[in-house]
């Protein structure tokens, strides 16, 4: 797809910075700088709209991802579908990121994540 900002970067045709390459997949640095050092996506060189599209593509981007997770002692590997499960781009990708005991990055499902909104919003109860 012309459209794609993640055709782009995967064609080499959008900047990003690469942390590796296969030829089915690229790993790149969140344009943001990601929630915590390390953190990166893997996305397929072929558009696929989500991990529900296309098994194959999906199991060789998650077979990259695990590629890269084999050397970190902790990580999350997170993907989406669509807009209610926050999908922001419409191509397939998956984040790995690292974690560490204490580093304060919760997710939506945890405590942590409860107990930092509660506290962000003044809640004591």
């Amino acid at each position: 797809m012309s459209t794609c900002v993640f055709c782009a970067i995967a064609a080499g045709q959008a900047p990003a910075v690469i942390v590796r390459q296969w030829p089915d997949a690229v790993a790149v640095r969140p344009r943001s700088g990601g929630v915590n050092d390390g953190h990166v996506f893997v996305l397929p060189r072929v558009h696929v709209q989500d991990a529900g599209t296309d098994p194959e593509v999906t199991a060789a981007v998650m077979r990259r991802a695990a590629e890269l997770m084999a050397g970190l002692p902790a990580a999350n590997l997170i993907t989406s579908k669509g807009d209610a499960a926050t999908q922001s781009v419409l191509h397939l990708h998956v984040h790995v990121v690292p974690r560490q005991d204490g580093d304060g990055l919760p997710l939506p499902w945890t405590p942590q994540h409860t107990a930092r909104a509660t506290a962000q919003n003044g809640d004591t109860r």
